[in-house]
């Protein structure tokens, strides 16, 4: 087992929360926005779709926000979080925006997190997005191994397969078929438990009754 400190990396959409757009497609009752990052690997393609189609329904930042602000995380995803993060340290790596995070952090007691910003108008609408860096979750997990960290990492989309290949180790968070068998190298949970159970043999992690600094 390696002596190094293991951080886990994981995705926020489809692992600790529900994905944000699917969400707001329902609200808005606009179904084109229900395609995410398990349907289209290619994200360039798929923000700029959103966009385009948030500017057709006049839809404004705090439209979404209201939306997000009545989401809460998955059943189990809090209490898991917790478990990681007294057994190891935890970063959460999203292609999520920070205008869109803030109140899911708070539901999660606030663990980091490294996502990307929009671009807002004077009249609130959004016109465009910015990524920290290109395939940033990629580039933490190479950085994070570079401080000598153990990383394993864990997702559920094509945007985190990059990801999770970088990684020492990754695991798919219930990902659909499709992705699953594409990238068959990675187990697949399908719940809390799964996970906790891959990341103790994965580890090492320190002793759960400790805390995380």
């Amino acid at each position: 087992m390696s002596t190094q400190p293991l951080i886990a990396c994981l995705d926020l959409e489809g692992v600790l929360v529900p994905e944000i757009w699917i969400n707001v497609a329902d609200r808005t009752k606009i179904p084109e926005l229900r395609l995410t990052t398990r349907d289209e690997p290619n994200y360039d393609l798929l923000m700029k779709r959103r966009l385009k189609i948030l500017e057709e329904h006049q839809l404004a930042l705090q439209d979404l926000q209201a939306v997000i602000g009545q989401m809460a995380p998955l059943e189990g995803a809090k209490e898991f979080l917790a478990w990681l993060r007294r057994n190891c340290q935890v970063v959460i790596l999203s292609d999520t925006f920070v205008q869109f995070a803030a109140p899911l952090m708070r539901q999660l007691d606030y663990p980091t997190i490294f996502c990307n910003s929009l671009e807002v108008g004077s009249n609130g609408r959004i016109v465009n997005y910015h990524l920290r860096v290109k395939d940033q979750k990629r580039a933490s997990v190479l950085a994070l191994k570079n401080l000598n960290f153990r990383v394993v990492a864990a997702g559920d989309s094509y945007n985190d397969t990059s990801m999770l290949m970088a990684a020492d180790a990754g695991i798919f968070f219930r990902p659909p078929p499709a992705i699953s068998a594409e990238f068959p190298q990675f187990p697949v949970t399908q719940s809390y438990a799964e996970m906790q159970t891959q990341f103790r043999l994965l580890g090492p992690l320190t002793d759960s009754s400790s805390s995380n600094a």
